[in-house]
């Protein structure tokens, strides 16, 4: 197992037991872990506060949450697993009938070995969680429910971090921090986030900024918006939210975002063009997905889609408790950083240029980039070696003509049936010698 894999697993096995919520200790305590991986910030916004149409709700505070038999023989317990309580419960100490007991019992009839995730954030009330085959054992009697619970004014808490580039245009990575005891659909986003910082972060030439944001679901992205969606607004080039994305054998897939120009939806569906490149591409809907909603709600409608792997509501653990570790795979989560990281690297190749000698072609040949002979055989070679016979020169002389900061590096790849990553040798020779500049990630205006 390489480190990169340890470190993941390791960091996995530290969050899965913390008892998280859209508010609290939890989200607090899952920040502070993962300040020990990246230098992530935490901010909180105190209850009460109006967010757009919403409101900071109060912290939930949980110690503990069991039903116990009338002979004292416990039943269940949230120390054994944090999904046996509805999330945001009341308190409650009673003594029920089984009858009195099974209405405020949530199960998942279709799937009887599994404990559903429950959520009540907004509306008062109190309840357990549990398999249907265990609910079907229990015996005719009285149970005790125990609940220890309260809601204090307290705050919501975020982080981000912001890895500067040479552009001050910036490619937003969000994902959530709320769900408890739950692998894919929880620490899947989080741990791929923080690796793929760390990968970012070792890049030695980093054109565009990138803002790493770890919030609770919704109401976390909503108060995020608030606090910096017009700096979102004026500086956002590109984003996309992680989730779900472990899977043995599942493809990372992409949901576009709600501004089909976003140029992630660009590139994507450019690249799905090639015989060698398929990600599966999900439509945008505010039906059903994550954080992406919000940013993209049509005050805001930031470019930012969705990557995910195995996709939410498509498999057998989609918020219960059979969504693990061994279904989600720590090598799936490896996979998806390299994979996003390669994206995010051809979206920066993905720039305008600039011709710095526009007027005519350029003298190739006194920077070693034609061949300096004209003859039958040596006829269209280049005389740099890293490219195979004709091909860095074919590309040299479409990136000088088509760099005019009107063209970006998809739409003059168009015109030869080159993939877009080998681009960049000649990129490089052609800065090298003071040919070429950008990338920029808007469109210039060439030089007079």
């Amino acid at each position: 197992m390489s480190n990169e894999l340890k470190e993941m697993d390791s960091l996995f096995d530290r969050l899965f037991p913390i008892m998280r919520s859209i508010t609290g200790e939890g989200v607090r305590e899952t920040i502070r872990i993962l300040q020990e991986y990246i230098p992530i910030n935490m901010e909180g916004v105190a209850t009460g506060t109006e967010v757009f149409d919403w409101e900071i709700p109060k912290e939930w505070v949980i110690r503990e949450a069991w039903i116990k038999d009338e002979y004292g023989h416990e039943i269940i317990n949230i120390s054994d697993l944090n999904l046996h309580v509805v999330n945001y419960s009341e308190p409650v100490d009673l003594w029920l009938s089984l009858d009195e007991l099974k209405q405020h019992i949530h199960t998942i009839p279709r799937k009887p070995e599994a404990v559903p995730y429950v959520i009540s954030y907004y509306k008062e009330r109190w309840g357990f969680c549990m398999s249907q085959n265990h609910l079907d054992s229990l015996p005719e009697g009285n149970y005790h429910v125990y609940i220890d619970s309260e809601k204090i004014d307290g705050e919501l808490n975020y982080a981000h971090v912001v890895l500067p580039g040479k552009s001050k245009k910036e490619v937003l990575i969000s994902t959530y921090i709320c769900h408890p005891s739950m692998a894919n659909n929880e620490l899947s986003g989080p741990i791929v986030a923080a690796f793929l910082y760390n990968r970012l972060k070792n890049w030695t030439n980093r054109e565009l900024t990138y803002r790493f944001v770890f919030v609770p679901e919704t109401i976390g992205s909503i108060t995020y918006l608030y606090k910096y969606g017009k700096h979102l607004k004026e500086h956002l080039y590109s984003g996309a939210v992680l989730t779900c994305l472990g899977g043995k054998e599942h493809q990372l897939s992409y949901k576009m975002s709600r501004n089909e120009n976003s140029p992630l939806n660009q590139l994507i569906q450019f690249l799905n063009q090639r015989e060698d490149y398929n990600m599966p591409v999900r439509p945008f809907t505010p039906l059903y997905g994550s954080d992406e909603r919000q940013y993209c709600s049509p005050g805001f409608n930031l470019p930012v889609g969705q990557f995910s792997k195995m996709v939410y509501g498509k498999y057998a653990g989609y918020h219960n408790s059979l969504d693990t570790k061994e279904v989600m795979s720590i090598e799936a989560l490896l996979d998806s950083v390299n994979e996003i990281e390669r994206l995010l690297k051809l979206q920066e190749l993905n720039g305008f240029y600039i011709n710095l000698k526009p007027f005519g072609e350029p003298k190739l040949g006194k920077y070693d980039l034609y061949p300096d002979i004209n003859a039958p055989a040596e006829r269209g070679r280049s005389t740099n070696n890293k490219l195979d016979n004709r091909q860095q020169l074919n590309q040299i002389l479409t990136l000088l003509n088509y760099s005019d900061g009107k063209h970006n590096l998809t739409d003059l790849s168009k015109t030869l049936n080159y993939k877009i990553e080998d681009y960049e040798v000649s990129i490089e020779a052609l800065k090298e010698h003071q040919l070429l500049d950008g990338p920029f990630y808007e469109e210039r205006e060439l030089l007079k």
